[in-house]
């Protein structure tokens, strides 16, 4: 049996991540690129993504960037394309793109829902379609998505019900997607985060309600896009190899209540 710490390493592994210019994804894509693999670096903002790109070659990883709107199938494609070019495969693969708004459920308009289930459930689904077609050859691949502990429970005191409802079906999509498609050696899995510190909640609808929402987890304060690292790395690396369909809750304790 190969040492514990040898089996975290991904020396020569091929990985990508999305929504990967800044926050957890950031975090994601230098978890990756600390362990050894290269990581493509995909982001709305492509200044972001050239951004982490060029941190993640300042530590000896290769790495590029592309531009992608995961909620735009012609984006997809293009993101595609680069990573076959460039890797010629995929080892790796961390759907980490959502967005989420706040509002009334009455007022709630249908473009604002569509919005974030464009990009929330299909994108991130269109990308494992992807994914799974330059994996299925291999007979082997690893796919994470970013969920939310909004699948389960009702958000307070904002309402977010587009938000939390996508996160619901792509929690449930990683388990249909798990049972299908590990036969063929890919093992499909999820991180589902509390809330986090990132510079999201700077915007004017959420900094009001941090202090609100540290006093509300057991640990009293949100999470740190740091203490994400281990969980991909965990389920990127070969030690996760009988982890299939799990959702890792990662939360300081929120859900336990």
């Amino acid at each position: 049996m190969a040492n514990i710490l040898e089996q975290f390493k991904l020396t020569g592994k091929k990985a990508l991540v999305t929504a990967a210019g800044s926050g957890i994804g950031r975090a994601y894509a230098h978890a990756l690129a600390e362990a050894g693999a290269g990581v493509a670096v995909a982001d709305i903002d492509f200044d972001k993504a050239g951004t982490v790109a060029g941190e993640l070659k300042n530590i000896g990883a290769e790495s590029f960037a592309v531009c992608a709107d995961c909620s735009k199938e012609e984006d997809i494609e293009n993101l595609f394309d680069h990573v076959k070019k460039n890797w010629g495969r995929l080892d790796i693969a961390v759907n980490n793109a959502g967005i989420s708004t706040i509002g009334n459920a009455e007022k709630y308009s249908i473009g604002e829902w569509d919005r974030i289930m464009n990009l929330n459930l299909r994108g991130n689904f269109i990308c494992a379609q992807k994914e799974a077609a330059i994996m299925m050859p291999q007979k082997y691949g690893k796919i994470i998505f970013t969920t939310s502990i909004s699948s389960s429970i009702i958000n307070i005191p904002q309402f977010q019900v587009a938000y939390s409802v996508s996160k619901a079906g792509l929690e449930h999509l990683v388990r249909c997607l798990a049972v299908e498609w590990i036969p063929y050696g890919i093992y499909v899995n999820a991180i589902s985060p509390g809330a986090v510190y990132t510079t999201a909640l700077e915007a004017a609808h959420l900094k009001p309600l941090v202090p609100q929402w540290e006093q509300l987890y057991p640990i009293k304060r949100l999470g740190h896009v740091e203490e994400f690292k281990g969980a991909v790395l965990y389920l990127a690396s070969d030690v996760s190899s009988f982890t299939v369909g799990h959702v890792m809750v990662i939360d300081g304790g929120y859900t336990l209540y």
